[in-house]
């Protein structure tokens, strides 16, 4: 079932009832005690723009006279549909893309058969780009790197693929500026493979990261595979292929300017190590991640690394420790806790996830349950795949008494 199907069968529902948009908001927020659903909320899901939560279902469900499992299949068809439809339009691109990147300007006039044979129109034997405008566009990557720390994955997928194309089309005018213009494609692509993952779809991630690689040979720029290689490892299936990515992307890094990507690779690699019980190496790893941040200044170093904010070390050290129910731990929560302030909210879900978890296993359950009602809104409005992984490690944690809060927070994770 697509999702303008299952729209059209909200919309039969409502009809059936008898109700008005706002008259079907009512009764579902008579149902559910929220209060919280509007009537363009009730627009979307019947117009096939959104598809409500398994949690809404249910409500919708009740209030309809409906057995809400029966609902609920339906909507997970309506989802699957979607998520195989997006997963064909963005492969098809990215594969566009990638050809374009890697052919450059041998492309000519004869591959007008192509889908991408726009850009061999363009082509020419000088390039139309002065150094101002590929400043621009590589300054440009850079800032959309930033952009992630407050935008939702799916308000950045548009801005992240169009500056892609952007690049793109620059890469096959250019002769002059390839270098440059190839490693704010790959850091482009990077970003576009990690917002992909974050939406579940594996795959295109994949993609965006082959042409990150792609980039990386084609620049001499080997920092390019270690952000490649790092993301990559979130990603892979197997404990032991991830260990080996940041193992390899470590060797990118070396020397002086790459601190801060070193201290995000190698606390990366101590989570890991952490996950499959290897404490003294997850230990060592922290300590190298930690001894790297001391020398890092994210401002000026690659524009992708900008995100390792003090917070985001945090994070890192608190996902180590607390896997590894470290006895520095409490310590290193009270210090996040304090470091964050009152704007806990926007700190980002991955860091919110993290220290709540930590909280948690340290005893300090008031405060761990105040920051897990802060992860959750965060959670809820910025959906990806590290927050859902965290949602369900921090229901674990919570105290019995927080049962309602517990079953949102798996609802999330589903």
């Amino acid at each position: 079932m697509s999702g303008n199907a299952f729209g059209q069968r909200l919309l039969q529902l409502r009809v059936q009832a008898g109700r008005t948009q706002e008259q079907q908001a009512d009764a579902i927020n008579t149902v559910s005690g929220r209060g919280t659903m509007t009537r363009r909320e009730i627009s979307r899901y019947e117009t096939g723009q959104n598809i409500p939560t398994n949690h809404t279902i249910t409500h919708i469900a009740i209030a309809c006279g409906l057995p809400p499992d029966q609902l609920k299949q339906e909507a997970a068809a309506a989802r699957a549909d979607r998520r195989k439809s997006s997963a064909r339009e963005e492969q098809e691109l990215i594969d566009m893309r990638r050809r374009t990147i890697l052919a450059g300007p041998a492309i000519g006039a004869a591959a007008a058969s192509e889908p991408w044979a726009r850009l061999a129109h363009a082509l020419t034997k000088e390039s139309r780009l002065d150094s101002h405008s590929v400043a621009a566009l590589t300054e440009r990557a850079g800032a959309l790197h930033v952009s992630e720390n407050h935008l939702t994955a799916q308000q950045l997928q548009r801005n992240v693929v169009t500056h892609l194309d952007t690049i793109t089309d620059a890469l096959a005018c250019s002769h002059t500026h390839q270098s440059e213009l190839s490693i704010a494609a790959g850091e482009t692509a990077a970003l576009a493979g990690w917002i992909a993952w974050d939406l579940g779809n594996h795959q295109a991630a994949h993609s965006y990261y082959q042409v990150t690689l792609d980039c990386a040979r084609a620049a001499g720029h080997p920092q390019l595979r270690a952000l490649a290689l790092t993301y990559a490892s979130y990603g892979a299936s197997a404990p032991a292929r991830r260990i080996e990515l940041l193992a390899e992307a470590a060797t990118y890094v070396r020397g002086p300017g790459n601190a801060a990507a070193a201290a995000w690779i190698h606390g990366r690699h101590a989570e890991e190590m952490a996950a499959v019980g290897e404490t003294t190496s997850a230990l060592r790893a922290l300590d190298r991640a930690r001894v790297a941040y001391e020398y890092a200044d994210p401002m000026v170093e690659q524009a992708w690394v900008q995100f390792m904010s003090p917070a985001r070390m945090d994070a890192l050290a608190l996902s180590v420790l607390g896997q590894l129910a470290h006895p520095e731990l409490e310590e290193v929560a009270a210090a996040a806790t304090r470091r964050l302030g009152g704007e806990l909210s926007d700190a980002g879900v991955v860091i919110l996830g993290d220290l709540a978890t930590a909280l948690l296993r340290g005893s300090d359950n008031e405060q761990g349950v105040h920051v897990a009602r802060k992860f959750a809104t965060a959670a809820a409005a910025r959906p990806n795949t590290m927050g859902r992984v965290r949602a369900l490690a921090i229901a674990g944690h919570l105290p019995d008494r927080e049962h309602e809060l517990a079953a949102q927070l798996r609802e999330l994770a589903a």
